[in-house]
């Protein structure tokens, strides 16, 4: 699996280049996961199903499961680690995990000069690529120009 981290501050691109990247990747024929940060409390179950009633009881796992689709609703402790889920997705060629901005992994940065702040990889000399819509003297590629991203993503 390789994975390709998309990252970049509030509202300047993140999820429509994972979009843009996972449709690009499939059309290719690649199996693609993704993984999604959020800094956001999640509660996804609706008051009153029987999973959530699962999950008011004490269970720390409720898996829901339909004939074309699986949920699952886990307690945590502590975050988990980005390397933790890698372990959890079922086998694919390509993982976009979107907002984790700090690590080790390889990161392309999602950049918007409307954001009104500089680009991450001004700080941050590890992120291994910028995206912008502007031209910006750090920028290795144009925000829409998904094929060359894509390509520099698997080649890199």
């Amino acid at each position: 699996m390789r994975l390709i981290g998309i990252i970049g501050r509030k509202d300047c691109g993140k999820t429509t280049l994972t979009e843009r990247l996972v449709a690009h990747y499939v059309a290719q024929g690649l199996t693609v996961s993704t993984l999604k940060r959020s800094h956001h409390s999640l509660d996804l179950d609706t008051p009153g199903t029987d999973s959530h009633r699962h999950r008011m009881a004490g269970a720390r796992q409720v898996v829901l499961a339909s004939d074309a689709r699986l949920h699952c609703f886990e307690e945590l402790d502590a975050p988990m680690p980005l390397e933790t889920l890698m372990t959890r997705l079922a086998p694919c060629d390509i993982v976009l995990a979107e907002g984790w901005k700090s690590g080790t992994h390889f990161r392309i940065e999602a950049w918007r000069a409307a954001c009104g702040a500089p680009p991450l990889i001004e700080a941050d000399p590890t992120i291994a690529a910028l995206a912008a819509d502007t031209p910006h003297p750090r920028a290795h590629f144009a925000l829409d120009d998904i094929a060359a991203i894509a390509e520099f993503a698997c080649s890199t």
